[in-house]
């Protein structure tokens, strides 16, 4: 015998259109370029700009991608269920 799940199903958001991903991006990659070019600038000056891109590209894509679009994700799925359920 098979026993169904009783517990109640999470409310899950669908995935972000394409606008709505793009915008998610642009909110992350900013500050994070902004922050890392406020805290490094001076060094990152001095390099030439490929290696200055390079740089910038290997600290800030993993910033990006395992710390802030979680937690926006996140908070976009929260948004979505409180407004689904006024």
């Amino acid at each position: 015998m098979s026993k169904e799940s009783t517990a109640p199903q999470a409310a899950k958001a669908a995935p972000p259109n394409k606008h709505q991903l793009a915008l998610m991006i642009w909110l992350a990659v900013f500050p994070t370029l902004t922050v890392i070019n406020l805290a490094f600038g001076d060094w990152l000056g001095m390099l030439p700009p490929l290696l200055r891109t390079f740089v910038l590209a290997t600290v800030a894509v993993p910033i990006v991608i395992y710390g802030i679009m979680p937690q926006l994700h996140r908070l976009r799925g929260r948004l979505l269920i409180r407004a689904a359920r006024r």
